[in-house]
C-alpha cells in the first residue's frame, strides 16, 4: 500500500497534520509511506512507522520544489495520496485514491486538516519517538522533581511575549509558594535563538535550568512527555508540547487563537485584553517592526492561567 502523504513547510503545520497521518497509518493495509515536507519539518517525520521516505521540499524559485517532487513522484502509482498542502501535484499523479485539503479559515486548524479525511472528531497530533530517543530524555530531566518547560522564542519577534516577563513568570511559578515551587526549568527554542532569551539565562539559577535551546524535535517532544507544565509563545515547539500530552499553556497576540490554540484535553491559551484584530487594526501597529506585540497580557494573567490548568488537568 504505497501513501504520498504531502505536508507543510512549516513545523508547527506539519505537527498539526500528524494526526491524520497516523490515522493512515493504523487503518492503511501495511502502507509503505512517503512524506514530502519543507526541511525544518522533516525531522518530526524520520523514523516514524511505516515512513520508507523523506522528500524534502527546499523553496526554489519559480516553484521548482513542486516540479522536483512531481518527477520523484511521477513514476509511482500511488494507492493513496493525501494532499495537506492543497496543491495540484496530487491530480498530476497517478493514484487510487486522492485527497486535497481545501482552504478553510474558519475552522481551527486540527479539524480542517481532519476534514480531508472526513474525520470528526478529528485524530490529535502526535509524533513517535524511539526507545533511544525517550531514554535520552530520561536520563536528562529529573524524576523526582517538577519540570516547567518554557517556550519564548518564536519565528515572529511580534508574537514574542517579552523574555524578562518570562523570567517573571518562571520565578512566580517556581519560586518560594509558587505553583511548581523548586522545579527544574525546560528552556526551548530553536537553533541559535540564545541571545534572544538572556533574561531566562539570568533569572533561573545554574542548578536548575535545562537548556535545551536548539534541540532536536524529536527529543524536544520526548522530553515534553515528561514535564509539569509547558509555557510558550504560539510556535512550532508549543504545538510539539501539545501534541506530547503535557499540559500546555499557549500564549496569543497578533495570531489566531481560534485557528490555532494548542490542541488536546491538556490545553489552554491566553491573551491580553486586546483580539487579534485589534492588536493588528491599531494604527500604531507595525508588523515589519521587532517589539512585541504582546506587553499587555501581564505575568498576573498567565500565572492565572498557568493555575488554572493544572488544576483541571489534576481533577481528569
Amino acid at each position: 500500500m504505497r501513501l504520498l502523504f504531502i505536508t507543510s513547510n512549516r513545523i508547527g503545520d506539519a505537527i498539526l497534520s500528524t494526526g491524520v497521518l497516523g490515522h493512515l497509518m493504523e487503518t492503511l493495509d501495511d502502507p509503505d509511506i512517503t512524506v514530502a515536507c519543507g526541511p525544518v519539518a522533516a525531522p518530526l517525520f524520520a523514523g516514524a512507522p511505516g515512513v520508507t521516505h523523506v522528500h524534502v521540499m527546499r523553496k526554489e524559485k519559480y516553484s521548482l520544489h513542486w516540479l522536483r517532487l512531481l518527477r520523484q513522484t511521477f513514476g509511482t502509482k500511488w494507492d493513496v495520496i493525501v494532499d495537506i498542502r492543497g496543491s495540484a501535484t496530487a491530480y498530476a499523479l497517478r493514484a487510487g485514491r486522492r485527497y486535497v485539503l481545501k482552504p478553510d479559515h474558519m475552522k481551527p486548524r486540527v479539524e480542517h486538516i481532519g476534514g480531508v479525511l472526513g474525520l470528526n472528531p478529528p485524530p490529535s497530533p502526535r509524533l513517535w519517538p524511539d526507545d533511544v530517543t525517550r531514554a535520552r530524555a530520561a536520563a536528562l530531566l529529573p524524576s523526582n522533581k517538577p519540570i516547567l518547560a518554557v517556550g519564548p522564542t518564536a519565528n515572529w519577534p511580534k508574537k514574542m511575549w517579552p523574555a524578562e516577563r518570562y523570567a517573571e513568570l518562571v520565578h512566580a511559578m517556581t519560586g518560594p509558594g509558587g505553583r511548581l515551587e523548586g522545579a527544574h526549568v525546560l528552556l526551548t527554542g530553536g537553533p541559535g535563538e540564545q541571545e534572544q532569551v538572556k533574561a531566562l539565562y539570568e533569572a533561573v539559577p545554574a542548578e536548575r535550568l535545562i537548556d535545551q535551546i536548539g534541540a532536536d524535535l524529536i527529543d524536544a517532544y520526548a522530553q515534553f512527555e515528561r514535564v509539569s507544565l509547558f509555557v510558550g509563545n504560539d510556535s512550532g515547539l508549543m504545538h510539539l508540547a501539545a501534541a506530547s500530552g503535557a499540559p500546555t499553556l499557549g500564549l496569543f497576540g497578533p495570531t489566531r487563537d481560534d485557528l490555532y490554540a494548542p490542541w488536546g484535553d491538556n490545553s489552554a491559551y491566553i491573551r491580553g485584553d486586546r483580539t487579534c484584530d485589534e492588536i493588528v487594526s491599531d494604527p500604531e501597529y507595525d508588523f515589519d517592526s521587532p517589539d512585541s506585540a504582546m506587553t499587555d497580557l501581564s505575568v498576573d494573567q498567565t500565572v492565572q492561567a498557568a493555575s488554572d490548568l493544572l488544576d483541571r488537568v489534576a481533577t481528569k
